[in-house]
């Protein structure tokens, strides 16, 4: 299933906000195998969550300035490293992976009410909405 796929690359990618910028790719790879463990995917949803991260790890930096375009008057740093975690999902599927956005947004709402707060998805809602 998708969702846990997603839900799969957002753990991965959430992790990677704890690690330095020198990160390897193995490194990566060794958090998507720990993650997995815990989900227990299909062959088919750990290449979809594999295919997110590498685009995510590989794209960091272009996603990383579309956010800060679409935050003003709000630094990075501020974001809550979920929501940053997520946004950062979204923009990498629907961005690198031409997933529609629409369905996309729809997931990482869904995502943030399980793994934020009530008042996230209002926020990443935004965030998105100012990012073509």
């Amino acid at each position: 299933m998708r969702t846990q796929a997603r839900i799969t690359a957002f753990k991965v990618i959430f992790a990677s906000l704890f690690e330095t910028e020198q990160k390897t790719e193995n490194i990566d790879a060794e958090i998507l195998e720990y993650v997995n463990k815990e989900e227990k995917l299909n062959s088919k949803d750990i290449a979809f969550a594999r295919e997110i991260t590498d685009a995510f790890f590989l794209n960091k930096n272009e996603v990383k300035t579309l956010i800060n375009k679409s935050i003003t008057g709000y630094e990075i740093q501020r974001v809550y490293k979920v929501d940053l975690a997520l946004i950062y999902l979204a923009i990498t599927e629907y961005k690198f992976l031409k997933t529609p956005k629409p369905i996309v947004v729809n997931e990482i709402l869904e995502i943030a009410k399980i793994y934020s707060t009530d008042k996230s998805s209002n926020f990443i809602n935004g965030v998105l909405a100012k990012i073509d």
